[in-house]
This record gives C-alpha cells, sequence and structure tokens, in this order.
C-alpha cells in the first residue's frame, strides 16, 4: 500500500473508536499545548520587558551609589552617600556625554484633601525629563529657576496623580510632601513601566529635596544621557574610569558605585526570560514523553487485538515491511493529530493569557513546526516497537490466535 492509502487505513481505525483514540492522543494534546503556550507567555512578557526597559531611555547610563565596603560588607547599590553634584558635573564634561541628571530619592507621604499616599520622591533638575524620556500631560516640569531658588512645587507621575484624584484642573493646587506644602506644577504621561514604578512618583527640584526633606546633598545616582552614535559601553568605561580617579580608587573591584547601561538591562532581562521559556518548554516536554508512552501501550494492545488481521493479510503476501509501515504510520497519525489538537488549545491558551495580562496574541509559527515535528518524532520513537511486534508475527501462530 501506498502512504496515502496507510494514512487513510489509519483515520479509518482512528474513526472507529473515537473516544480510545482521544484519550491515546490525551498526553500529546497536553504536551503540545503547553509547550506552544509556554512559548508564546515567554515571548510575551519578553517583549512587556523590552517596551518597559526602553521606557526608561535610550543611550542611556544609569551611576548608582553604593558597592564599597563597610568593614567586611559591601554596601547596597544607591543606600550610600558616594557620589556627589562635583561627580555629576565633572560627567557632564565628557565629549560622550550629552546631558546629564543627579537625584536622590526618599520615601515620603503625599497628601492632597483626604487622599495619601507614600511614594517615591525624586530630587533631579530640569534634564531629567528628557533623558529618562518622560513626557508632560499637563503643565510643565521642573526648570532652572525652581533649582536656583530651591521652590516647593512638584511634578506627579500618572499613578500618583491619579491615587491623589489629581486632574488637569488642579494644576496650582497645593499637595503636602512630608508635612511641607508643595504646588502641583505638572502632571507626567503614564510610561507604563515594570510594576508601575516609573508613573508613581513625584519629581521635586534636588535643591529642594536636599535641603527641606532629606537634609543632605549626597546623591542616589546619576542619569547620564549618551551622545548619539557613541558606544554606550565605551561611555561606561570613560565614567567608571573618571569616578575612579575622582575618588581614589585603583582596583575597580574596590568601586565605591556601580553604572549600567541600557544595553545591559536588556541583556539581561532578555538572558533572564529566555532560561525561564527554555525550563518551562523542558517540562512542557515530559507530557509529550508521556504521550509517547501512551500512544506505545494503545498500538501494543491493538497488535493484540488484530492479531488474526495481521495473520490474514501475511497469509494472502503482505510482507514483514507492509505490516511494518501499516502500524508505525497509525501511530505516527494518532501523534500528529494530537499535536494538532494541541497548536489549537495552545493558541487558545496564548489568546486568554496575552489579554488577561496585556500584551496582546503572540504567536509563533516556528514554534508550531517544531511541536508538530517533535509530536511526529514521538510517534515514530514510540511506535517502533508495536509495529515491529505486529511485523515478526508468525502467520500460522497468528491465524490460530483466539
Amino acid at each position: 500500500m501506498s502512504v496515502r492509502e496507510l494514512i487513510v487505513l489509519s483515520l479509518q481505525r482512528i474513526g472507529a473508536n473515537p473516544l480510545r483514540s482521544a484519550l491515546t492522543m490525551l498526553g500529546v494534546i497536553i504536551g503540545v499545548a503547553s509547550v506552544v503556550a509556554v512559548v508564546a507567555v515567554g515571548q510575551g512578557s519578553g517583549v512587556r520587558i523590552s517596551s518597559s526597559i526602553s521606557a526608561l531611555g535610550t543611550n542611556l547610563l544609569t551611576i548608582s551609589a553604593g558597592g564599597q565596603f563597610n568593614g567586611l560588607v559591601r554596601g547596597a547599590a544607591g543606600s550610600a552617600s558616594t557620589l556627589s553634584l562635583e561627580d555629576a558635573a565633572a560627567i557632564a564634561e565628557l565629549a560622550s556625554v550629552a546631558a546629564v541628571a543627579p537625584t536622590a530619592t526618599t520615601q515620603q507621604v503625599v497628601a492632597y484633601g483626604d487622599e495619601n499616599t507614600t511614594t517615591t520622591i525624586t530630587g533631579t533638575t530640569s534634564s531629567y525629563l528628557g533623558i529618562r524620556a518622560y513626557e508632560i500631560w499637563q503643565g510643565s516640569f521642573l526648570n532652572e529657576a525652581a533649582e536656583d531658588y530651591s521652590l516647593r512645587v512638584a511634578v506627579l507621575g500618572a499613578d500618583t496623580a491619579e491615587t491623589l484624584g489629581l486632574d488637569a484642573d488642579d494644576l496650582g493646587s497645593q499637595i503636602r510632601i512630608g508635612g511641607l506644602p508643595f504646588t502641583v506644577i505638572g502632571i507626567l504621561q503614564p510610561k507604563g513601566g515594570v510594576g508601575g514604578a516609573t508613573d508613581d512618583v513625584v519629581f521635586v527640584p534636588l535643591a529642594t529635596l536636599a535641603h527641606q526633606l532629606v537634609g543632605g546633598d549626597s546623591l542616589s545616582s546619576i542619569s547620564v544621557s549618551v551622545v548619539e552614535g557613541n558606544s554606550t559601553s565605551a561611555a561606561s568605561s570613560l565614567v567608571s574610569a573618571l569616578l575612579r580617579a575622582r575618588h581614589g580608587i585603583n582596583d575597580s573591584q574596590d568601586s565605591d558605585f556601580s553604572v549600567a547601561s541600557h544595553d545591559q538591562l536588556l541583556e539581561v532581562a532578555t538572558s533572564v526570560s529566555d532560561t525561564l521559556t527554555l525550563l518551562l518548554v523542558a517540562i512542557g516536554s515530559i507530557s509529550l514523553v508521556v504521550g509517547g508512552i501512551g500512544i506505545m501501550n494503545i498500538m501494543l494492545v491493538s497488535v493484540r487485538e488484530r492479531t488474526r488481521e495481521i495473520g490474514i493479510r501475511k497469509a494472502i503476501g503482505a510482507k514483514r515491511r507492509d505490516v511494518l509501515a501499516q502500524f508505525l504510520v497509525e501511530a505516527v497519525v494518532l501523534s500528529v493529530l494530537g499535536g494538532i489538537l494541541g497548536v489549537a488549545m495552545g493558541a487558545l491558551a496564548s489568546f486568554v493569557i496575552g489579554q488577561v495580562a496585556g500584551w496582546g496574541f503572540v504567536f509563533s509559527l516556528p514554534t508550531v513546526g517544531i511541536a508538530l515535528g517533535f509530536s511526529a518524532l514521538i510517534g515514530i520513537v514510540f511506535g517502533v516497537w508495536p509495529a515491529r511486534q505486529a511485523a515478526v508475527l508468525d502467520p500460522i501462530v497468528a491465524l490460530r490466535y483466539e
């Protein structure tokens, strides 16, 4: 028989016992659906993370205070007072640096009317808006006059404004930060960063935060925009060398600061996402193997049930390879049908998860091809043994089988 005839015969056999065929394919269906859904989730979350990191700004270096040893313990990044305004001014003189925004942060209670929330208060300068790719929704951002005169003015992130019940009509209203009155001069467009941290924030002039809220001039971090076309890695090396020279540090292992670039963050996030996806795919593949064992078990039962049929076929001239091909094709057809149903279920699960998570429908055609190919391989691997059992049956013994 030709391959086409064998496939048609296999489909007729499968259709004759629909319930048993469905149960046989169940393991493959679950395995393929798991793999397709997991890959879609991995790709969707990867796109979401990449867009969140891109929302922080491009060509961006972030220098965080910390990393110095306190006795035998190295301090956490951003927790120490190892960066100063003088450091920021020195970095701004580098040829590869386009702009610099020194920042200091603190957590304070922010209140407006009967509403209040505890959020991050970021003291910074006017250059921060462009470096970190924020956009103004209403009003204006901090300016040089606000910094020079330590004005009590505030610009709210989108989430903070919503929490306090402030909108465009409330520009000029007074909010209280740490018990002190501040005038709202602007509200930002939402950025949608990871965990909403980029939108739950209040910006005030750096000098105002230093002198009226925290009582110190040290910086938490310095945001640096690299000149377009220049390498962020090269700029990172120049900034690190400059700060080590200013801080009197000879060994880079002893640096009391850390420098992270946008590309490094993206590379780390992509690597973590790919590793988790690979791990979950490996777990999902176990279901495919279990499904293959189920197919082998049912095919062995089928060989026993059809022993007399095999004997008759051999008695009228069928060769071993004909019987081997018949049962092997039947196992592969069962497995591939399970794979097709699994792809449909996986696509449905991807759609539902994408809608709930907010990254839309992500579906990878190469993944579908690999999943179907792997399900066919499962059918071949686990169908060989039952097919061989059928092929080596003695026709006389098979015809006498009761």
